[in-house]
């Protein structure tokens, strides 16, 4: 059986780590990328069931990414996973992205919302 990708975007390598991990214990083959410019090549070529997001980012910002994936129909069906410390500026991204993800989470929920759209 072939395992739904995943695309893991964040600068901060331990948490990056972290969502990995709940990814993979999800089913989820995963690829992790620690900053905009490298997402966006990435994303230049595949396109995952899910990415996990986070806002702030070097180089290309994940606003940036968020706007770049929902201008692109092949993305119509990839969950988005926006992660931010900022609950306001997550909650404005609200409408843009599947789920709004405000840090610090804890890894089960992290694991239950792979799961759960894995199966979407």
């Amino acid at each position: 059986m072939i395992k739904p990708k995943a695309l893991i975007v964040d600068d901060d390598e331990m948490l990056a780590t972290f969502f990995t991990a709940a990814f993979e214990d999800s089913g989820y083959d995963v690829h992790t990328v620690h900053d905009g410019q490298e997402a966006l090549a990435y994303l230049e070529t595949e396109t995952p069931h899910a990415v996990l997001l986070d806002l702030q980012l070097p180089h290309v910002s994940g606003e940036e990414l968020l706007k770049f994936m929902k201008s692109e129909l092949r993305f119509e069906s990839t969950w988005v996973f926006a992660t931010s410390v900022e609950g306001t500026r997550a909650g404005f991204l609200q409408e843009q992205a599947d789920f709004v993800l405000t840090k610090p989470v804890t890894y089960q929920q992290v694991v239950q919302l792979a799961a759960r759209v894995q199966l979407a």
